[in-house]
């Protein structure tokens, strides 16, 4: 009997910590694409590092999801680890052999049958607005000063320096403190008058939020008593969980009860106030690591943590996520991951927004302009600060899904680049009809509003091209990513237009020298 029980334990034991691996060969000229949007600039896939996506998501949005050129592609419904090397894509899963799936021949094929098949679009979009028109945070100008001073300050330069209002976003440090739902009454005396005159220039207002929860406040008792919080690992005891910005408590989201207490909290809150939605901030999985920590429902570690924290976002149609977990299809705002204020940075917008678009994340802002590292823009002003480089950044915001700003623009720029600046401000509200048709497209279909050029070109040489895009249908976009006013141009069989008006012969690269500050380059096929 002893003997018969041993083998059992062993048994479970082996079932446990069961690993399934999978080798996949690639297939000549074969590329791949997916998994995680912060590796974009490594998209189609080489060498990559080993991919963790239980807990790596990259400070991005993360899905178990890698597609072809080839008609074939990956998805899992749970996390799993992956590396390309040597001409295979070895993967490692905890529930089961992972396999490829064929559908179709090409990227855009096989990614739109992989999306009806695992994230299939709600049929919902974020409120127009989002795509319509430029959106402005207050981190870069108040960092952890938030105050309401400060706040009409900012938005009141919007509209003197001829920009147009849109979503203001209010970040850290509004409330009194972590968990708590109130205005710190010291630097922010009148919020519903706050409220009332940001409405009145015509921006609609989103707060920044987390699921933590200071310790030993009022809330975190309460929470506690309740049994809501995360707990430390074999303790019984709230888990103080490191991130960013300390030490603190969490939500434990897995838990029903606490997940209908924070959006009723949430709720009573945006009502009285008038507030039109939140910022989702800190839901990154390595975080929520089950080495450290036991959550209700004994499984939503990492990820599912995070995913629990973007379903809660669906409630609120102003909303924007920088961490996420699948949720390809619904109608989530995401944004890329801090940038810095540099040229090599500004390289990284395109791949990784057609990354995220790959990922199902039609609905995806690229960072703040000119960056969200705040200390690249601490004591600067326009005699030392490389101005051709905001303009530049804004440029390639303005023909994307979204637009944000953050550092203001009048702070550190001379009129004549301060001009520039809004003038591709207003370019991207004169598109705002026409990426609002393609977010309905992208509610209905899948489809990616920005698109890779080897999506919608196959066959045409275009798999490795990572500085160049399509928007929607119409528009080959081409901006300028170095300090060199100068770029080549791969031009898609076919005849084109220039934003200028000279036509082009496609199925040709070309070299385009001097380009002015002033000019944003795209091109239109001539049918």
């Amino acid at each position: 009997m002893k003997k018969i029980l041993f083998f059992i334990l062993i048994s479970l034991s082996i079932n446990l910590n069961a690993q399934y691996i999978s080798d996949i060969d690639i297939l000549p000229d074969e590329k791949w694409w997916g998994g995680a949007t912060k590796q974009g600039s490594h998209m189609p896939y080489g060498i990559s590092p080993v991919i963790d996506l239980q807990y790596d998501n990259f400070d991005n949005q993360t899905s178990p999801f890698l597609v072809s050129n080839k008609g074939r592609y990956i998805w899992s419904d749970s996390p799993f680890t992956y590396r390309f090397k040597d001409n295979n894509i070895h993967i490692i899963s905890s529930t089961g052999p992972v396999r490829v799936s064929t559908a179709g021949n090409t990227l855009r094929e096989t990614y739109l049958a992989a999306c009806k098949a695992h994230f299939n679009p709600s049929g919902e979009i974020p409120p127009h607005i989002l795509f319509k028109k430029p959106q402005y945070n207050t981190w870069i100008e108040l960092m952890y000063d938030q105050s309401q001073a400060g706040v009409l300050d900012y938005a009141r330069n919007i509209i003197a320096n001829g920009m147009p209002a849109g979503i203001l976003m209010i970040d850290d440090n509004w409330q009194k403190y972590y968990g708590n739902f109130e205005f710190k009454k010291e630097t922010f005396p009148e919020p519903e008058t706050l409220m009332n005159e940001l409405h009145a220039m015509g921006f609609k207002v989103m707060l920044w939020i987390c699921p933590f929860v200071s310790p030993d406040s009022r809330e975190f008792r309460y929470l506690k008593s309740k049994g809501y919080l995360i707990k430390r690992k074999g303790s019984g005891e709230p888990a103080l969980i490191r991130w960013w910005n300390g030490y603190s408590a969490c939500y434990d989201l897995s838990n029903p009860q606490a997940y209908n207490s924070l959006l009723s909290t949430l709720n009573n809150f945006s009502k009285e106030y008038n507030v039109d939605g939140f910022k989702f901030d800190a839901g990154d999985a390595k975080m929520y690591n089950e080495e450290y920590i036991d959550v209700y429902d004994g499984k939503s570690y990492g990820v599912y943590q995070s995913e629990l924290w973007a379903k809660m976002g669906l409630e609120f149609p102003y909303n924007e996520y920088r961490a996420c977990w699948k949720m390809g299809g619904q109608a989530l705002v995401q944004r890329l991951h801090d940038k810095t204020y540099s040229w090599r940075d500004i390289r990284l917008l395109i791949p990784d927004m057609l990354a995220a678009g790959l990922l199902g994340h039609a609905y995806t802002c690229p960072d703040m302009i000119g960056g969200g590292e705040y200390s690249s823009f601490l004591n600067v002003d326009s005699d030392s600060f490389d101005q051709q480089l905001i303009v530049r950044s804004c440029q390639i915001h303005a023909m994307m899904p979204m637009m944000q700003f953050s550092v203001a623009p009048w702070r550190i720029l001379d009129k004549k680049h301060l001009d520039i600046c809004v003038k591709f401000a207003k370019h991207h509200e004169a598109l705002g009809d026409y990426i609002l048709s393609y977010a309905k497209i992208a509610s209905e279909t899948g489809e990616p509003i920005m698109r890779h050029m080897e999506y919608s070109f196959p066959g045409e040489g275009f798999e490795e091209c990572r500085d160049q895009f399509m928007l929607g249908d119409k528009y080959l976009v081409a901006p300028v990513v170095t300090k060199e006013n100068t770029r080549s141009v791969k031009l898609p069989k076919g005849k084109w237009l220039d934003d200028e008006g000279k036509t082009y012969k496609g199925g040709k690269e070309y070299t385009f020298m001097d380009i002015p500050l002033e000019r944003l380059p795209w091109f239109e096929k001539i049918k």
